[in-house]
């Protein structure tokens, strides 16, 4: 089906509370998250695995991510943006039918797409998309284009295949990020053990062994890690911490993952 075009702004739903609202403190936020990660050099991932509570809390972890795209600016030109319906009861995928969305630090381009169908119920009170737009104005420029899709309950098959169809309908430019945080509001311990569990089945490439309770993002992540393992992909954890780790308190956390998910390196 394809998607609803429009010229309407998608306003930012929840700047002041998950980043802040201010452009100068959210700029110098973002860029000193990016600089704390160092100078990276390695080569452009396929796609990313990244965290999207508010910037206190999982912004560093997301900083690896964005300090690998930010090696690569000027070169990434569209990003495909997958993640979870918190707010709307979801079946299948809906892509955005927004021109742009704007932040503090200005509008983002929304490429349409034909892959999927449009509404805009999933997408209109959404964190989980938003909260990476700021983080990608700072690490790729203004020139960066999006297209957002929610996952709602879906086979992972079949989100694999829209994955796929939404890279190759969005050019060789183009990067794939999949937002989703981990477990939620268990003790530091009990979630070190659940989210390292959930690591290894996206290292291993096992979407089936996923749990749906123990990660928020889970039907776009598991369609991420399918489509990895069908293209010859293998994610690499780049950070996997909890709010714990970063602002919170051990008693009740959230946990935040980061991976490259990369072609393997082929021996000289």
């Amino acid at each position: 089906m394809p998607s609803i075009t429009s010229h309407t702004v998608r306003p930012p739903a929840v700047a002041g509370r998950f980043y802040p609202a201010d452009p100068e403190r959210l700029r110098a936020d973002i860029t000193a998250l990016i600089d704390a990660v160092g100078p990276v050099s390695e080569p452009l991932a396929g796609a990313y695995i990244v965290p999207h509570a508010g910037y206190r809390y999982s912004g560093p972890v997301a900083a690896e991510v964005y300090a690998r795209l930010a090696a690569h600016r000027g070169r990434v030109k569209r990003v495909v943006l997958v993640g979870p319906s918190h707010q709307y009861p979801l079946r299948g995928h809906a892509a955005a039918p927004y021109a742009a969305w704007r932040t503090p630090l200005g509008e983002v381009a929304a490429a349409p797409t034909a892959v999927v169908g449009s509404s805009r119920l999933p997408h209109e009170a959404e964190h989980s998309l938003e909260v990476q737009l700021p983080f990608l104005q700072v690490a790729l420029g203004e020139d960066v284009e999006v297209t957002p899709v929610a996952c709602g309950m879906s086979q992972t098959p079949d989100t694999a295949r829209i994955i796929a169809a939404l890279l190759e309908e969005a050019g060789d430019d183009a990067v794939l990020l999949c937002s989703t945080d981990l477990s939620h509001y268990h003790d530091q311990g009990t979630a070190a053990r659940i989210d390292e569990a959930t690591a290894e089945a996206i290292r291993s490439l096992r979407p089936r062994e996923i749990a749906a309770q123990h990660a928020c993002g889970v039907f776009a992540l598991r369609g991420t890690v399918a489509w990895a393992d069908a293209t010859g992909r293998r994610p690499r954890q780049l950070a996997l911490a909890t709010s714990a780790d970063t602002a919170g308190t051990p008693e009740r956390v959230v946990g935040y993952p980061a991976f490259a998910v990369e072609r393997p390196a082929i021996a000289e």
